[in-house]
């Protein structure tokens, strides 16, 4: 299995390591509930490294990436900022979710692992088309500083500019990238930088207070804040406006032509099913492939767990669009209530 920069730092901590898309990960420290509630009530860091990095460069790589990327670029060109979007194909599938970052004039791409070779021969196929070049970066790292005293912990490491970023901001500070972006739905910063600089972010960002968060508080923290998860919600099978992601395909620009765009233009949204959060009112835990019923059609659960917030088990769940407030899901030949609520259950708190 492939190894993080932080491998041996990750084992000095009493991690967890399990296998994820072929990397050996953290998946808790000792107690995923506690980490959870470490991001939720304070701040922890994540070693994010097994993310792929690609950088664009060329005299027409904005020209490239508004004709690749749902989401138009145009907007952060030049401006220090990253957008979120998709990768889609010509039926207007999901082939991936990933953020675009503008830092400099130069253009960055992070995507999921999981899809890295998938991705990388998609850029590579339309990049000669634009005449740019597409580099994956294998020297370089992604940590994530998350939770409400995760400023703190920024502003003492890299100083007063890089604390003071807006969402979906970025800066570079003595060759290392920090944005204001995150996947917990809490304040937080991602750090981008050459291996060589990672441990000493990871031990300062310790030493001011943040504690080591693995894989399985990530994936709590991201459902209760209901950002998809690619693979387990979306992929090439379902379109944005069934995964609730019609939002980020920026149809202003009229003249724009961008892949799957046409094919996106020809669905009907009230034919789709859509994406909705749904509680489980009884005792019990969502999982995955769960059939849910209600009074006007089906659905099926896409993500499902417990909240330790919440203390409830919640769940993202794909269902017919007409839906009531509460239906029922199958769980083990039993037919348990559910209500159906916005996916950002930390609205719920």
């Amino acid at each position: 299995m492939k190894k993080t920069f932080l491998y041996e730092d990750h084992l000095s901590h009493g991690a967890k390591m399990v296998d994820f898309s072929g990397w050996s990960m953290p998946i808790n420290y000792g107690s995923q509930i506690d980490e959870h509630h470490q991001v939720r009530n304070d701040v922890g860091i994540f070693d994010v490294s097994h993310m792929s990095i690609f950088k664009i460069s060329g005299q027409n790589a904005e020209g490239y990436l508004r004709y690749i990327f749902s989401n138009d670029v145009k907007k952060i060109s030049s401006k220090n900022k990253a957008l979120y979007g998709l990768l889609l194909n010509e039926n207007a599938g999901i082939i991936d979710d990933l953020i675009v970052y503008c830092l400099e004039g130069d253009f960055m791409i992070v995507s999921n692992c999981a899809t890295k070779e998938k991705n990388e021969a998609w850029y590579q196929r339309h990049a000669s088309e634009f005449d740019v070049s597409v580099e994956y970066i294998d020297n370089e790292g992604i940590l994530a500083v998350q939770g409400p005293n995760s400023i703190k912990v920024i502003e003492k490491i890299f100083g007063g500019e890089a604390s003071s970023l807006n969402t979906n901001e970025c800066v570079k500070v003595d060759g290392v990238m920090i944005a204001k972006t995150g996947y917990t739905g809490e304040e937080g910063f991602e750090v981008i930088c050459e291996n060589k600089y990672l441990r000493k972010i990871w031990n300062s960002a310790i030493e001011s207070g943040a504690k080591p968060i693995g894989l399985a508080a990530r994936d709590t923290l991201r459902l209760e804040a209901g950002f998809c998860l690619y693979g387990s919600d979306m992929d090439e099978s379902v379109n944005p406006h069934a995964c609730g992601l019609t939002w980020t395909v920026d149809l202003n620009d009229e003249d724009r032509e961008f892949i799957g765009k046409q094919a996106f233009l020809n669905i009907n949204e009230r034919d789709e099913q859509k994406m909705i959060g749904i509680l489980l009112k009884d005792k019990g835990i969502l999982r995955p492939g769960y059939e849910i019923t209600h009074i006007d059609g089906k659905g099926t659960v896409l993500s499902g767990t417990f909240s330790p917030t919440l203390k409830k088990s919640i769940g993202l769940a794909r269902v017919d669009r007409t839906v009531e407030q509460s239906g029922r899901v199958k769980i083990r030949n039993k037919e348990l209530e559910i209500e159906f609520v916005s996916p950002r259950f930390l609205k719920k708190i």
